[in-house]
C-alpha cells in the first residue's frame, strides 16, 4: 500500500520536528559557548553550567512545548500562532545568548599569589581604553587570555590601587596594569604550593588530584598550584614548575 503523503501532520510530529530544529541550533551554539567562549576548564569556573541551562532550556523546551500545545492541522490562524511562537523563541534565545556572551571569561589574571577569572562584563570601557598594550584594550571573543598584573605597592599609584580595591575594583579589573604572563610567571610560581599538598584534602578532592597526575603522566614533584578565583567558586590552577605555565584547573578547594 502506498504511503499516504496527504496525511495531516499531528501535533506530536510537529512538536518533534520543532524539537529537532531546536536541538540542531542548541548543538551549534553550545559548541561555540563550550569550546570558544567558555573553553575547559573555565566553563565550570565561570558558572557556565547555569548559563547553559538557561539558554538550552529556552531553546529546546519552550518552543517545542508551545507547538505541542497549540498545533492542530487545519486550525484557523495556525500559521500566525506558529510565527508568534518562533518570534518568542527567537527573542528569548537571543536574550539568553546575550547574557552568556557578555558574561564570557575575558582574562585570567595572574595576580600576586593567585589567578582571577575576569568576565567581559566586569571590565569598564574606560578602563580598557587605559590599557598600555593594545592586546589588552578589548574583550576577546576567542576565549580568555592569560595575562599577568603589575601590582603597584608604593607611592600615589599604590595608594590609588588600594582605594580602588576597597571600592570593589582591584588590579585584575584594571587593564592598564596588565602585562604578558611571562613577566609575572616566576613570581607566581614562587608563591605556589606543591600539588602534593592537595592529596591531604578529603578523599574526593584527593582523588581528583591523583587522577589528574595519573592521566598527565607527570611527576607530581614538578607540579604546583595556586588558587583560581571564579565567579561562584574557587578552583586550584595547576602549574608546571618547568614551563611555569598553567596546565589545568581542578575542582578542589585551593585554600
Amino acid at each position: 500500500m502506498l504511503l499516504d503523503t496527504a496525511k495531516p501532520l499531528s501535533r506530536w510530529r510537529a512538536s518533534g520536528i520543532h524539537l529537532l530544529i531546536s536541538l540542531g541550533i542548541a548543538v551549534a551554539v553550545g559548541s561555540l559557548i563550550y569550546f570558544v567562549w567558555y573553553p575547559p576548564p573555565y566553563f565550570e569556573v565561570a558558572g557556565g553550567n547555569t548559563l547553559m541551562l538557561l539558554i538550552m532550556g529556552v531553546d529546546v523546551v519552550m518552543g517545542p512545548m508551545l507547538t505541542l500545545a497549540i498545533f492542530k492541522a487545519g486550525k484557523h490562524g495556525l500559521r500566525f500562532d506558529l510565527i508568534v511562537i518562533a518570534l518568542l523563541q527567537t527573542l528569548a534565545f537571543a536574550y539568553g545568548l546575550h547574557v552568556i556572551a557578555i558574561a564570557r571569561p575575558a582574562f585570567v589574571v595572574a595576580e600576586v599569589d593567585r589567578f582571577v577569572l575576569v568576565a567581559a562584563n566586569e571590565l569598564d570601557d574606560n578602563d580598557l581604553g587605559d590599557a598600555i598594550q593594545p592586546e589588552f584594550a578589548s574583550r576577546p571573543w576567542t576565549g580568555p587570555r592569560i595575562v599577568g598584573a603589575r601590582v603597584p605597592e608604593k607611592g600615589r599609584e599604590g595608594f590609588e590601587i588600594t582605594m580602588s580595591g576597597l571600592a570593589g575594583k582591584d588590579v585584575d579589573k584594571l587593564p592598564k596594569y596588565y602585562v604578558p604572563y611571562d613577566q609575572v610567571a616566576e613570581k607566581i610560581l614562587a608563591r605556589a604550593h606543591p600539588l602534593a599538598a592537595l592529596l591531604d584534602k578529603e578523599r574526593s578532592q584527593a582523588t581528583i588530584v591523583q587522577r589528574f597526575v595519573d592521566r598527565s603522566a607527570k611527576d607530581i614533584a614538578d607540579l604546583a598550584y595556586v588558587p583560581l578565583k571564579g565567579r561562584l567558586q574557587s578552583y586550584a590552577i595547576v602549574l608546571s614548575r618547568r614551563t611555569k605555565l598553567p596546565l589545568t584547573a581542578l575542582p578542589v578547594d585551593p585554600w
